[in-house]
């Protein structure tokens, strides 16, 4: 599924990312948030690629959604580093967008095999 590929692509580019914005979280001793936002980060790839082996169509479902859980999270986890000024605006809005994407796209292809249940 074509949709598939872009949906890898983009959740490992976000990935990246979130590695990089981890390491500057940890120089300024924000090892908590650093965690957390790593772990939701990219845990949403890791189930995209997990579900890329689904033994069903209900398997790559469930693993798409627990994809969708942690970008729901690290949206979460973003907002938080912008209102507690870890992360300037500019980098919160090019973060998130890219985020929103993710959940979007993740959104459409579950909706997607849904319907062809």
């Amino acid at each position: 599924m074509k949709e598939n590929n872009i949906i890898l692509e983009k959740s490992y580019k976000f990935a990246i990312r979130i590695v990089n914005l981890s390491k500057v979280l940890n120089e300024k001793n924000a090892f908590s948030l650093s965690n957390q936002i790593i772990k939701s980060g990219t845990s949403i790839g890791a189930n995209i690629v997990e579900a890329q082996d689904a033994q069903s169509k209900k398997d790559f479902i469930s693993k798409l959604s627990i994809s969708l859980k942690e970008a729901e999270e690290t949206d979460y986890w973003l907002r938080l580093l912008r209102d507690t000024e870890y992360i300037s605006d500019d980098e919160f809005n090019s973060l998130i967008s890219d985020c929103r994407e993710i959940e979007r796209l993740l959104t459409s292809i579950i909706k997607s095999v849904k319907n062809s249940l």
